[in-house]
């Protein structure tokens, strides 16, 4: 029995990942990640540290990337909701500066594999989300690099106005895509 469907997305590389889950009234159980099931869908990763954030509505994080350390990154919520993004950012790549973005929440359980050579980012649309996310690579935040959130030749429909977004100073300060020297 397979643990997991995966969907291939319009993007390549880039997958949208549901699990299996076992309700009963005790509540649930699933497995968030099996390394033989991804290899047999093609997903030959090696995941090397996880991270976990909580944010509240309005908090935009993103569009995070890394130069020389790219990182494939697969990415769920086990609290609240968000609107994730991915942005395809390798030169060669037909979907180059295109996105793809999914809503990833307690409820649906879904996972977002995106792989190394994307920006990254996710919107909290809840009260307050918790995320999670494996990495195929270490985080080194002298090799890190963003897209502005609002870039319009990428042109995300983020689901919140503009005055609802909550910011940081770093991530209000990355340029747009064209302005931005990138090595995939």
């Amino acid at each position: 029995m397979n643990k997991f469907k995966f969907t291939k997305t319009s993007i390549e590389g880039v997958f949208i990942i549901e699990p299996t889950v076992f309700i009963d009234d005790r509540g649930y159980f699933m497995e968030s990640y099996h390394k033989k099931e991804f290899e047999e869908n093609g997903l030959n990763i090696d995941f090397v540290q996880d991270n976990q954030s909580k944010s509240t509505k309005g908090v935009l994080r993103g569009l995070h990337f890394q130069y020389n350390q790219p990182q494939g990154k697969l990415v769920r919520v086990i609290k609240g909701e968000v609107f994730d993004v991915a942005v395809d950012l390798r030169k060669d790549s037909p979907t180059y500066s295109k996105y793809e973005s999914v809503i990833l929440s307690e409820d649906n359980k879904k996972q977002f594999y995106i792989p190394p050579g994307f920006a990254h980012g996710f919107l909290v649309l809840s009260d307050e989300a918790e995320f999670t996310y494996k990495c195929t690579d270490f985080y080194n935040e002298s090799d890190e690099g963003g897209i502005a959130w609002n870039d319009p030749d990428i042109n995300i429909e983020w689901p919140l106005n503009e005055d609802e977004l909550i910011l940081s100073e770093k991530d209000q300060k990355w340029k747009s895509l064209k302005n931005t020297s990138t090595n995939f």
